[in-house]
């Protein structure tokens, strides 16, 4: 049934292929028009968004210009706040500070502070404090004479030792802090004494180095010194600083602050980054400058910024879109949100969601009416299809009846064979029989086949009894003498062993009904091939076959016209034999032809084992 309805099939296929074809380029011309309209919203978006963009960038490279003084200045003063600056220089974070007081339970920096303090009480002096205490003690008296021109020639005397032989923090700050506290006097406190607390020694003190002053000297010692000694130290440079009244709420304040810890840059930084959407930061040659930022009010700026142009409507809104924790301000993912944009883009789609329902529309009607077409054809070839089952029932119902006359005829041919009177007459009837019986034998194979409705049944069979089988079928199935010849050796072939005698059965006798020699010589001849089973060779001696027929002997009752009687015979005996080499996975070809006979090459796949 299905290859009847190909053609149809094939027709119905081609209509649809090109209905279809102009459902799809009508399809891509209502995309290409939503992409266009999309476009036209979203060219005006983008260009909004980078207009943003870059207003951003200008009001945040301001900013930068703008605290980049007090950026650097809190580097340099451990006083000035440092809190939403960010400063990396050569891979080390120097802002925010994140320079805390070591772990630790010691305390240093308190037993030097004792031990000194013992010592200006007539105690042992420890070795590296020697001249120290003793610079400190001549000082002291200076300052007790009231001499003002020998207490300065002393503290500074003092102070050049002090700088000149510098210490370990836990050392140093402890010393100078017990120096301060000795030689403080309130307001008669020397200048020089009092700068040590918060303002630090001016540098026209000769070749004296630039000491800062207790204060920062202590922030910046925090990292090498515990907890317990940074409390203590800063403990007693607060009430130093209250007894000199010497500022110290910039000093408590840094001491207090949290800062922001250490910030993890990204790799590569290209150019000007935002950070956690809280931090602006600029890359330069070898530093990182750096400001804490507060997004929602920048972005809101530009918000208003867009609506005093008139470029958004009142409900437009600049808004960050979604992006990394690092967002490189050259595309920092501004995005520009109005509600007449999304309505706009509703209505595109609405729009287009219509065509292509309509161009499904007609889609499905297409495959309804294809699908009604092959109904209709299909109802047709069942009428042919009865037919065809009616001609085989009629066949197999002939089987019963010539069986009987066969029998009959054979019996009538032993009784009366011998007799001069019976003539001929029950070889005729029998031979007449056994024709019919194969024709119907041929109709019924020839269906069961070309309906699929025979079932394989392959076993090893022996070519040489395959061959002696065909000299059964032929010696009382054809009126001239035949000899066969064979050249087989012992090759098997993986085959249905009823339809290879079927096969041979039909070339032996096309080849006696299409021969004018006597005696009919048929030649088998097998090859086989290693990884492709056998070639078999079954060659006659009849009046051959034109090359221009060799293909169409093959088809359905197609009879090949030859000169002479005219031969009878269904048209079915080759058509059969292809289908069956075809049912076996092989082929049969004329692998040549001419007046002294036709050679058929039956090639058999390769044997199981």
């Amino acid at each position: 049934m299905l290859r009847r309805l190909l053609p149809t099939l094939l027709a119905l296929g081609c209509g649809l292929l090109a209905l279809g074809w102009g459902l799809v380029s009508l399809q891509r011309i209502f995309t290409q028009e939503r992409e266009d309209a999309r476009a036209q919203v979203r060219s005006r978006r983008v260009a909004l968004e980078q207009l943003a963009a870059e207003s951003l960038r200008t009001a945040l490279a301001q900013r930068m210009k703008t605290h980049l003084p007090k950026l650097n200045a809190a580097v340099g003063d451990p006083l000035l706040p440092a809190e939403g600056y960010y400063l990396l220089f050569r891979g080390h974070q120097f802002l925010p500070r994140v320079d805390w007081p070591r772990e630790g339970t010691d305390v240093p920096a308190q037993a030097t502070y004792t031990l000194l303090a013992h010592a200006l009480e007539d105690g042992p002096v420890p070795a590296p404090f020697q001249e120290r205490i003793a610079r400190l003690r001549a000082a002291e008296a200076a300052l007790v004479s009231g001499r003002e021109a020998r207490t300065d020639a002393a503290v500074e005397a003092l102070l050049r030792y002090h700088a000149a032989h510098p210490l370990p923090p836990d050392q140093e700050l402890p010393f100078t802090l017990l120096m301060v506290e000795y030689l403080q006097r309130g307001g008669d406190t020397p200048l020089l004494i009092r700068a040590l607390v918060r303002e630090g020694l001016p540098e026209e003190l000769g070749g004296m180095a630039r000491d800062p002053g207790l204060q920062r000297n202590l922030l910046r010692a925090r990292p090498q010194l515990t907890r317990p000694d940074f409390d203590f130290l800063q403990a007693r440079i607060v009430a130093l600083s209250q007894a000199l009244v010497e500022p110290h709420d910039a000093f408590v304040a840094r001491v207090q602050e949290a800062g922001a810890g250490a910030l993890v840059l990204p790799e590569p930084l290209d150019g000007p980054t935002l950070l956690a959407e809280q931090w602006y930061v600029e890359p330069a040659a070898e530093q990182v400058h750096g400001l804490a930022v507060d997004m929602s009010a920048l972005l809101e700026d530009l918000t208003q910024e867009l609506r005093g142009r008139n470029l958004i409507p009142k409900d437009g809104q600049v808004r960050l879109g979604p992006g990394g924790v690092a967002r490189p301000l050259k595309h920092p993912g501004l995005e520009v949100a109005t509600p007449g944009w999304a309505a706009a883009e509703a209505d595109i789609e609405a729009r287009y969601g219509l065509k292509t329902l309509l161009v499904a529309a007609c889609g499905a009607l297409a495959a309804a009416i294809a699908a009604l077409a092959v109904v209709a054809q299909q109802r047709k070839y069942r009428f042919v299809e009865l037919k065809s089952d009616f001609v085989s029932t009629v066949s197999h119902e002939l089987r019963t009846p010539l069986a009987s006359i066969r029998l009959l005829g054979e019996t009538l041919e032993r009784r009366l064979g011998q007799s001069p009177e019976a003539g001929d007459y029950p070889t005729r009837i029998v031979r007449a029989a056994e024709g019919l019986h194969f024709l119907v034998e041929n109709i019924l194979s020839f269906n069961r086949i070309d309906k699929g409705r025979w079932a394989l049944r392959p076993a090893h069979v022996r070519l040489e009894e395959a061959v002696g089988t065909l000299r059964e079928d032929l010696q009382d199935a054809v009126t001239v003498p035949v000899e066969i010849r064979s050249e087989v050796a012992d090759v098997e072939l993986d085959a249905d062993a009823s339809l290879v005698r079927m096969l041979f059965a039909n070339l032996g006798r096309n080849a006696c009904l299409y021969n004018q020699r006597s005696p009919v010589v048929l030649t088998v001849r097998a090859y086989p091939q290693p990884g492709f089973g056998a070639t078999v060779l079954f060659s006659d001696n009849g009046v051959g076959i034109p090359q221009e027929e060799w293909e169409r002997v093959f088809q359905d009752f197609y009879r090949l016209t030859t000169p002479g009687p005219e031969v009878h015979g269904s048209g079915l005996g080759l058509a059969l034999c292809r289908r069956i080499m075809g049912l076996h996975q092989g082929s049969i070809q004329v692998a040549s032809s001419g007046p002294e006979g036709t050679t058929f090459a039956l090639t058999f796949p390769e044997t199981r084992r």
